[in-house]
Formats: structure tokens, C-alpha cells, sequence
């Protein structure tokens, strides 16, 4: 329940975060540079707006997001749930009785990717670096597909009880021949694009999923096998960022365009 004490403290929270990074670029703007700081009075509003919206958006995501979310993932993987979708004739849970659960953690980690705050910031600021040979969306879609597939075959893993770092050796395997065969230009951006999934909404729905899954699964530990989904989630949108600079170049290469012919 949102009350004004919570919402107070929420502000105050979101002031002590931000409130260094203001010192550090107004100090090293004044004292190190010491050069004036341009549009002084737009400088100070942005600020008070990133906070108010900082602010709410945690209030927001707290009060609906995170406790439907993490409802939803408790729910699906119940095992009376599963049970009555499809029992098989031994009476076990198999990997294949868990589609539910797949497809959720698919939708949710291509929805909570796209609607990325950080993901959205580093996508136009690809675009403008690159003259708009970087699209805005096309990095997003990348992005999310990956984060999509990534949670998923993590959810497959937790059902499986396979060890997780055979799947994270082969990711990477699969990244360092893709780093060798990919445009250069997008090599830097795919790296980071891991990095930015692993942000405000992404993390706690995630996160949510795994502990759920691991505590109805039978035989499964949430200590040791609840975690892990984010290290999915980091990875594959490596992944997926090359695959689609790869596969634009090779279409751009059997069908040239003459304007933008290096858009990706």
C-alpha cells in the first residue's frame, strides 16, 4: 500500500542516489574544468525532473509491477497448477510439462527488456553516434529477443537441474567466434547491451521467476538453482545484438541499397 511516509522516504531515497552524481559533475565542471555551466536554470530542472520521475517510477514499479510479477511466477510454477494442464501417465513433472512457464518467462523478459530505461538510453545514443546507422528499435528488438530466449532456457535449465556453467561456457564459446565474424563497429555496443539488461525492471522480475521456479520445482534448491537467471540474461543479448548486425550485413551485401546501405 502506498502511503505518504512511504512515498516521502522513496523521494529522499532517490535525492541521497543522485544527489552524487550532481556533486561530481558540478564539481568537476567548477573546479577541475572551470568553465561556467551553460543553461544553468534547464541544468537544475533536468535534475529535479530525474528525480521526481526516478522516484515515482519505483513507487510505481514496487506497488504493481514487482508483486504481480512475482505472484504470477509462484502461480505458474505450482505444482498443482502444472498438474492440471498435464499430467503425464507416470504422475511426474516432466521439462516439456513446464511450457507455461517458458512462454511467461519468454514474454517477460522481452516485455521488462524493451521497456528498459537504460536500454532506451543506449539505443539512441547508438543512433546519434552513428549517423542513424544504428536504429533505435532494431538494437531494442535485438536486445529484448535475447534477454527473451536467454530467461528462457534458463527457466529450462532450473527445470532440468543442469549445471549452469555448461550453458554459460558454450554462450560464450559462441560469442568469441561471433566477436571474430561481426562488423566491428558493433562488437563494443553488443558487449554493453549485456550489461544493460541487468537494470531496474529487468532484475527483480527475473530474479522473482527464478527463486519461484526453484521453489516448487521437486529436487531443485533456491540457494543454488533459484539463482542465475540474470547471467542468462546478460549473455544472450550479446548474442543476438551480433546476430543481427551479422545477418543485416550479409542482406545489405545480396541486396544493396544505395541510401543507408550500412544501417543496422
Amino acid at each position: 500500500m502506498i502511503t505518504l511516509a512511504h512515498t516521502i522516504e522513496v523521494f529522499a531515497s532517490t535525492v541521497m542516489d543522485v544527489f552524487p552524481i550532481g556533486v561530481i559533475l558540478f564539481g568537476f565542471q567548477v573546479a577541475v574544468l572551470r568553465r561556467p555551466i551553460r543553461n544553468l536554470p534547464s541544468v537544475l530542472l533536468g535534475f529535479v525532473l530525474v528525480i521526481v520521475g526516478l522516484a515515482l517510477f519505483l513507487i510505481g514499479l514496487e506497488a504493481a509491477l514487482f508483486p504481480l510479477g512475482e505472484t504470477m511466477a509462484m502461480q505458474l510454477t505450482m505444482p498443482e497448477f502444472l498438474k492440471e494442464m498435464r499430467l503425464s501417465e507416470s504422475g511426474l513433472l516432466h521439462w516439456f510439462d513446464y511450457y507455461w512457464v517458458y512462454l511467461f518467462a519468454f514474454c517477460i523478459g522481452f516485455s521488462t527488456t524493451i521497456a528498459e530505461p537504460s536500454l532506451i538510453a543506449v539505443a539512441i545514443k547508438a543512433n546519434q553516434v552513428s549517423g542513424g546507422s544504428i536504429k533505435v528499435n532494431g538494437l531494442r528488438l535485438a536486445v529484448a529477443l535475447g534477454v527473451a530466449f536467454g530467461i528462457t532456457l534458463g527457466c529450462y535449465r532450473i527445470v532440468a537441474g543442469d549445471p549452469i556453467h555448461y550453458y554459460i561456457i558454450v554462450g560464450y564459446l559462441i560469442v568469441i567466434v561471433q566477436t571474430y565474424f561481426s562488423p566491428s563497429m558493433i562488437i563494443p555496443l553488443a558487449y554493453d547491451s549485456g550489461g544493460v539488461t541487468t537494470s531496474t525492471v529487468t532484475v527483480p522480475l527475473v530474479t522473482a521467476l527464478g527463486l519461484g521456479l526453484a521453489s516448487t520445482v521437486p529436487g531443485r534448491s533456491p540457494l543454488i538453482d533459484g539463482f542465475g537467471l540474470i547471467a542468462f540474461a546478460s549473455l544472450f543479448p550479446i548474442i543476438t545484438v551480433m546476430g543481427y548486425a551479422q545477418i543485416t550485413r550479409w542482406l545489405n551485401q545480396r541486396h544493396p541499397i544505395k541510401e543507408d546501405s550500412n544501417a543496422i
